[in-house]
């Protein structure tokens, strides 16, 4: 009886050894500057902790023979490893990356702190691209930015860049230069636009730009250039200045448009070819087309130009035809001109 539990107690032992033989990986991951033992053999016992290689740069892969691994463990007591066939074992060691990103924004910070300046408004141009850095995957801490020399006149600022506890970062002596530019929200046109053509809301997108592009007369909000028109044809990409626009012709030059006289109770329509453009409120000529009189009055709407007269109005200006007459207030006979001059 007893016999049969010996052999079962021995084939046991036997699997037992046999699943805890050491095994070569195939592909291992660090995080140290050296390769350990126990990283490229699983079941190294002993000789777990033990360091036979460097490790690949931070953030990188590289790749070591079989044949070197088995000599480098052999003085160790590892013998008998199964390699599964391989001809290389891949390595590869983790870092903590630098987004340049993450590096802009920290001397942005320390820039404002130095300064009157916001970190939101500011641009970096460098002096040289910033790259992805590698540090130590263990270097956690947020990175400093120190030795920063800031000039606000100019917007030249040279610093340094720290993160504690990272080796790498001290060897490498990180140092970044370059100017802050003051940026600043500016409307700029998603489309080109003509001469006289209304905005409308699709027509803008804000975009940050240089402060010292946008003069005293720029736009900051895109609700202050809808329904304006440009002075002149811009094109895509363009940045909007108040100088630039003005309110759109509701009445063009040679337009026929309709040209009403209006006092308190009466309001009389006729027909009438403008004589210059206008905007809303704008002060035009009018050529009365049944009178031949020229007349001025004030653009209400598309298409029409109004003359107002207190309690009498400018009949004698409408001519023998009879115009459009609603009202019941009697018309004068005398010709009432409105003192503002007409546009130009």
């Amino acid at each position: 009886m007893i016999r049969p539990f010996a052999l079962l107690a021995a084939l046991f032992a036997a699997t037992n050894a046999l699943a805890q033989a050491p095994t070569l990986r195939s592909s291992v991951t660090v995080a140290a500057d050296v390769v350990r033992i126990g990283d490229l053999i699983d079941h190294a016992g002993r000789a777990t902790d033990v360091a036979v290689f460097r490790s690949p740069d931070l953030g990188t892969t590289g790749s070591v023979g079989v044949d070197r691994v088995l000599e480098a463990v052999r003085p160790h007591g590892l013998d008998a490893i199964d390699t599964h066939g391989l001809a290389e074992v891949v390595v590869t060691r983790r870092s903590r990356i630098l987004h340049p990103d993450t590096v802009k924004a920290a001397l942005a910070e320390a820039i404002a702190r130095e300064s009157s300046l916001r970190a939101k408004d500011l641009d970096l141009a460098l002096d040289r691209p910033l790259k992805e850095t590698h540090v130590e995957e263990t270097a956690t801490a947020n990175l400093q930015v120190v030795r920063l020399s800031f000039d606000p006149r100019s917007g030249r600022f040279d610093a340094g860049i720290e993160v504690p506890g990272s080796d790498a970062a001290r060897r490498q002596a990180l140092r970044i230069s370059g100017v802050a530019v003051v940026t600043t929200e500016a409307v700029v046109l998603a489309r080109s636009v003509a001469r006289g053509e209304a905005l409308r809301d699709g027509d803008l997108i804000v975009e940050r730009r240089p402060r010292s592009e946008l003069a005293n007369d720029g736009f900051v909000s895109a609700d202050s250039a809808i329904g304006m028109a440009p002075r002149r044809a811009l094109q895509a990409g363009q940045m909007l200045r108040a100088a630039d626009l003005v309110k759109p012709d509701l009445v063009s030059r040679n337009d026929i448009v309709n040209l009403v006289f209006a006092v308190p109770g009466v309001s009389l329509t006729t027909r009438g070819k403008a004589n210059s453009s206008g905007a809303e409120g704008d002060i035009v000529s009018v050529t009365n087309l049944q009178s031949k009189r020229i007349i001025q009055g004030a653009v209400t709407a598309p298409g029409t130009v109004t003359v107002s007269a207190g309690p009498t109005i400018a009949s004698s200006a409408l001519g023998p035809t009879d115009p459009t007459v609603t009202g019941s207030t009697p018309v004068r006979t005398e010709i009432i001109r409105p003192s503002a001059q007409p546009r130009s």
